[in-house]
């Protein structure tokens, strides 16, 4: 009995060591690793006080979103997750069309918006070139271990051929949407980065020299040679560690220039913020709308696909385009499921909407047609 008792003993010891040895390799790669982003120092947190939604530290919605995730909610989404659902991942290569370097520095007098997956634009418009939400890495997450890999093996161009960027527009911190990856290999050619409250503190801490950084509330609006850029609210939150929830702001984009009228959702729950901008900002010539990664365990902060299309009504598009799908697996959908169904809605509710492949691009002008082709079909 009393060997039993000794083994017993050990093996508990064994697993207090294993367990405080994860939590210090845990609590080492957090606090060293630049993946999480920068500090909000005392003087950054009394510059935010300024916007009307930062209270006791935090950034609000306009409406509450309670973001609550109880035991049972999370052990529910846990067993989902080691379930998977059919489709998931594509079971073929997905189609990709390239970009020639040359094509963009030569500058088409036509605005053009081309795809790189899930929320990642680069537009081309009034001889500028701007990426939008540059997530250009392998996996959505601080270490490549604790994600799952992009769908596609490679991009419409590899981040190192792309010319001079003008700007760079960001709509919040989460991986999916801000990868310190990408920004190591694209701050040598931006000009400018225009990002919500607060991401200034990952930037500048990833070496990025803070006079180019243009830090915006909602309905903050600031010029860029002839484009206006205005930041607009969204339903969503932000975070990049373990307790930093909130602590910058999230948002939409606006892009005016003085023939087009371009809107960029960024990640948003449903709400009537959308009627909001379409009333202050509408009509747009095409309006990119956030459809994937939903789950009605949280609804409150992404949109199912059949309210992204009533989202675009709302904001009064003329064209509509579903984004943040055909990139990566961040909910429990089949990976077709957003386009299969925001389509059908789209025209149920009589909304123009395009489906360009990876690298295939929109032309904003009333000429051409736009991509409509359902490439996801194999």
């Amino acid at each position: 009995m009393s060997q039993i008792i000794r083994i017993f003993k050990m093996v508990f010891i064994g697993l207090i060591f294993i367990v405080t040895l994860i939590v210090i390799i845990a609590a080492i790669f957090i606090n060293t690793s630049p993946q999480f982003g920068g500090k909000h120092t005392a003087e950054r947190k009394l510059r935010y006080t300024k916007a009307e939604n930062y209270q006791d530290g935090k950034f609000l919605n306009l409406n509450e979103v309670k973001m609550e995730m109880g035991f049972g909610k999370f052990i529910s989404v846990l067993k989902d997750y080691i379930k998977g659902v059919p489709n998931a991942t594509p079971s073929f290569e997905l189609p990709i069309e390239h970009i020639d370097s040359l094509d963009i520095v030569d500058h088409n007098p036509v605005p053009k918006v081309t795809w790189f997956g899930h929320s990642s634009f680069l537009l081309e418009i009034d001889k500028k070139n701007i990426l939008i939400d540059p997530m250009l890495g392998p996996v959505p997450a601080p270490h490549p271990k604790l994600g799952r890999k992009r769908f596609s093996q490679e991009l419409p161009i590899p981040i190192e051929r792309l010319p001079v960027i003008d700007a760079v527009i960001v709509s919040h911190d989460h991986y999916d949407h801000l990868d310190y990856g990408s920004i190591q290999k694209l701050k040598s050619k931006v000009k400018n980065f225009y990002v919500p409250l607060g991401v200034g503190a990952h930037l500048e801490a990833w070496d990025i020299d803070a006079d180019i950084i243009h830090e915006l509330q909602w309905w903050d609006e600031i010029t860029h040679d002839s484009l206006t850029f205005i930041f607009a609210p969204s339903r969503h939150f932000s975070g990049r560690g373990v307790n930093d929830r909130f602590s910058t702001l999230w948002g939409s984009w606006i892009i005016q220039s003085t023939l087009n009228n371009i809107y960029f959702s960024g990640d948003s729950g449903y709400d009537d913020h959308f009627k909001e901008i379409g009333e202050k900002y509408g009509p747009f010539d095409l309006a990119m709308m956030e459809c994937g990664q939903y789950d009605q365990r949280w609804d409150e902060i992404h949109m199912f696909p059949e309210e992204t299309a009533q989202a675009a009504v709302d904001v009064k598009a003329k064209l509509m385009m579903p984004i943040h799908w055909g990139a990566f697996v961040l909910a429990l959908h089949s990976w077709t499921d957003p386009v299969e169904r925001v389509t059908k809605k789209a025209s149920e509710l009589n909304v123009a909407i395009t489906t360009p492949k990876i690298g295939e691009p929109i032309l904003l002008d009333s000429l051409s047609t736009y991509p409509k082709e359902q490439w996801w079909k194999r």
